[in-house]
């Protein structure tokens, strides 16, 4: 009788265990990944987002299954590629999509202000990619390829009103070229696809973000409607051709949030600029950008990338119903290629990093782009090294500013370092960086010859207001540096002893960060960071590690 009972359990247990399903966790890029463009190679799928003025530019997302991402690599990833002097923090990479056709994977961009659209291609996703091809002829914003299935190659992108005479403000269009892949260049005539959005009567703002997908015999066109805000959306057009009418569904937005209670508990809004990907069994999915406020439509960590099922009904797709709630849990595109759902950058994750190697990490980012070899990993072998540098991260320079995504609501991030400034000008520390006008520092400095902790806020018009200060008895030993983020208040800390944390300042303005007080299209980035603010210095500041770990409750 036991063992017949004992069989029966590990039957039963197999059963709970079969019937359970896995599942992939939202955002599946969390912090600021925004504008996701995907594409399928084989059994493999890659994608890019933007990242505006930071460096390296452009990451790369390689996975087998659509749940478990990794960082390959950076599309721009040479000096050379582009030029960021004098841009602002939400200027630079606009809205990247990614294709691959016989063989070579192609991104086209826009660089803002800049040059415009250009084209880079490669072999291998994770590089070398080629210098930029710039288009001339694509006068708008966020382009993408679409290669037919006769020879045939089309550029979309954004771009102005009809006769430049726009009806209304945000009155945009989607616009058509054919593209020589061959030559990577611009043929044919322009041909208009969308005045304004699915119904101008109805005045549609910011139709963007386009891609065209082939299924079934008819052309599918996808785009963003309604502005990157709370009432962002995605809606579709279909095609008998590529010379006939794009028809608008009568049922979009085929995805949206704007529509329910913002006061709703773990809210994600913003929903849309949509890329969607086929797996090989037929199933589709969507990657596209939403948002976590942590209170009304405030949030710090960016416009995100996330995932959802693409439902299709008479010929049509939705990726949510009118009223469907985005979920934080989906499960697993395709189960029998996942065996642990174990994704670094989705889910409450812990990172570290020791300087141990001879490059950088690939998640950590410049604040545009180095002019001089002012970090080493080989100088002091298990230390950063960061030369003090006259700029200052309020300018439109590259100061010595090495960042990290904040990806959640409550997290922390941490470091400790080497460093004794020779001067008050001197600072070395730890930032929580929105744009050059919205930060915080905590760093170390010195106030009266000895020794200081300080908390700076910055100001708008470039400087450094001390919101608290406390001198420390050792110069000498490792200084450690926190930062915690809850919602809208942060709290700083330090420790001269290992991990015997003192508070400097707490309950400070997280609003002060958020993209509705800062503006502009980016998150928030930890960074380790030092300055002799305008004055020259061979000062230099070690850092020995840096870690960094979510805590949202929506995610467990």
């Amino acid at each position: 009788m036991k063992k017949i009972i004992t069989v029966a359990l590990f039957a039963l247990g197999l059963l709970k265990s079969y019937g359970q399903q896995k599942e992939y966790t939202n955002p599946v890029l969390a912090g600021f990944y925004p504008d996701p463009s995907i594409c399928k190679a084989g059994d493999d799928f890659y994608l890019v987002n933007s990242t505006f003025v930071y460096y390296p530019g452009l990451p790369i997302f390689h996975s087998k299954d659509l749940v478990n991402w990794k960082q390959v690599g950076n599309a721009i990833h040479r000096p050379d590629q582009v030029n960021f002097d004098n841009a602002g923090v939400s200027r630079g990479l606009f809205a990247p999509a990614i294709s691959y056709h016989n063989g070579l994977f192609y991104i086209v961009c826009t660089l803002i202000d800049k040059g415009g659209n250009f084209v880079i291609t490669a072999k291998d996703p994770a590089g070398p990619w080629s210098n930029p091809t710039w288009l001339k002829e694509v006068d708008g914003i966020d382009p993408s390829l679409f290669f037919d299935d006769n020879g045939k190659a089309y550029i979309l992108f954004n771009s102005i009103a009809p006769n430049n005479n726009p009806l209304y403000d945000g009155h945009r269009t989607i616009r058509m070229l054919q593209f020589d892949y061959s030559n990577l260049k611009i043929v044919g005539e322009e041909k208009l696809l969308v005045n304004g959005g699915t119904d101008i009567t109805k005045k549609p703002v910011w139709i963007e973000g386009p891609h065209i997908f082939k299924k079934d015999g008819f052309y599918y066109l996808i785009c963003a409607e309604g502005g990157t805000g709370y009432n962002h959306s995605e809606v579709v057009f279909r095609s008998n051709s590529l010379g006939e009418a794009f028809v608008p569904y009568t049922n979009n937005p085929i995805l949206t949030q704007r529509q329910l209670d913002p006061a709703r508990k773990n809210p994600i809004t913003t929903t849309g600029h949509a890329d969607f990907v086929q797996t090989k069994d037929g199933n589709w999915y969507a990657v596209f950008l939403g948002c976590r406020p942590y209170e009304s439509s405030y949030y710090n960590t960016g416009r995100e990338t996330f995932m959802a099922p693409v439902t299709w009904k008479d010929g049509w797709p939705t990726i949510l119903e009118k009223e469907e709630v985005l979920q934080y849990k989906y499960p697993v595109p395709m189960p029998s290629l996942t065996k642990t759902v174990s994704n670094n950058f989705s889910g409450n994750y812990f990172f570290k990093d020791g300087f141990d190697k001879p490059t950088l990490d690939n998640r950590f980012m410049f604040l545009r782009i180095p002019q001089t070899n002012w970090h080493s990993l080989t100088e002091k072998p298990g230390n950063l090294s960061i030369q003090l540098q006259p700029q200052t991260c309020s300018q439109k320079v590259n100061p010595s500013f090495v960042g990290f995504r904040q990806a959640h609501i409550k997290c922390y991030a941490s470091t400790a370092m080497h460093f004794n400034a020779a001067a008050i000008n001197e600072k070395a520390g730890l930032l929580i960086f929105q744009s050059e006008n919205n930060y915080y520092y905590l760093c170390k400095s010195v106030e009266n010859n000895q020794p200081v902790v300080q908390l700076f806020k910055s100001t708008n018009t470039g400087g450094l207001d001390l919101m608290a200060q406390q001198h420390i008895t050792v110069a000498t030993q490792a200084l450690q540096l926190k930062i915690e983020a809850d919602g809208s208040k942060y709290a700083f800390y330090f420790a001269t002893q290992k991990n015997k944390w003192v508070l400097l300042k707490d309950h400070v303005d997280g609003k002060f960060l958020s993209t509705t007080t800062a503006g502009g299209f980016v998150g928030s980035l930890f960074a380790m960071y030092a300055t002799s603010l305008g004055n020259a210095s061979t000062n230099k500041a070690y850092f020995d590690w840096f870690e960094y770990k979510g805590d949202d409750q929506a995610l467990k």
